[in-house]
């Protein structure tokens, strides 16, 4: 267990389909892979990252929406369940968390219920990692006044590479109005295949932009189907086929972020 405040690491995108849920879950697992405590937070409805972490929500489990809901009368302890791999938890999500935004539209204080709710236990992890609605949703609110650090995934398709300004907009609101410590961490290029024109252009794009070339990890996430064949198996993809591309980008990726 590591004895320093856990890095807070917000995957987010406006954009959907970009990799974000598959960069969640794969890197959380990649980082407990080398050694790290991590806990994953999803917070999205759509709940995809639960999903891709083999747990199923039923009964009277806990989830995230318990920690945000008006009705909070749970304790973070109580949401956080373990997956089958040393070093990987979770606070799962659930449909259910799509009427928070509704409950919550009145509440003194409600961009931080989720910092309040997972304040105590930001000692206890090397990193939490959270996952995000592809939205500017009052839930991603909640998430970015958490974090202090922001990791975007950004899809080598020319629409995905055009909306990073409209993000990094939002993101410095943000900062400027709710969190003064949130800060872009790194760009990591999603979906790339290098049999394609289009992959390559974007990504010298991303590399060769002033605002963005500083942020850009060296590890390039390939588009590898044993991700998506990884997710029907409940299963991150470091521990569903070690060999796969998607493992060793995912790892490769996972070593840069440990180093800072």
């Amino acid at each position: 267990m590591s004895s320093k405040q856990a890095r807070i690491i917000a995957v987010a995108n406006e954009k959907g389909g970009v990799g974000k849920t598959a960069t969640v879950v794969n890197l959380g697992a990649a980082l407990s892979l080398k050694g790290e405590k991590v806990l994953i937070v999803d917070m999205d409805p759509q709940h995809n990252a639960t999903i891709g972490l083999g747990v199923d929500v039923s009964g009277e489990m806990k989830t995230v929406y318990d920690l945000v809901s008006t009705g909070n009368n749970v304790s973070v302890r109580e949401t956080i369940v373990g997956t089958e791999w040393k070093g990987l938890e979770l606070i799962p999500s659930h449909v259910d968390l799509a009427g928070a935004e509704i409950e919550l539209i009145d509440v003194e204080g409600r961009e931080n219920r989720l910092k309040d709710a997972l304040g105590c236990i930001v000692e206890e992890y090397d990193f939490i990692l959270m996952d995000t609605p592809p939205s500017l949703s009052l839930l991603t609110v909640n998430v970015f006044a958490f974090a202090s650090e922001v990791l975007i995934p950004c899809q080598t398709q020319p629409y995905a590479f055009a909306a990073l300004e409209g993000l990094f907009d939002t993101i410095r609101l943000i900062k400027e109005e709710i969190n003064p410590v949130l800060d872009i961490s790194g760009i990591v290029a999603t979906f790339f295949d290098s049999r394609t024109g289009v992959s390559h252009r974007i990504l010298d794009k991303l590399s060769d932009d002033k605002r963005y070339k500083s942020l850009l990890y060296n590890a390039v996430i390939r588009v590898n189907t044993t991700i998506s064949t990884s997710v029907d198996a409940g299963k991150p993809v470091v521990f569903y086929r070690r060999s796969s591309y998607g493992a060793i980008d995912y790892i490769e990726l996972a070593k840069e972020i440990i180093k800072g």
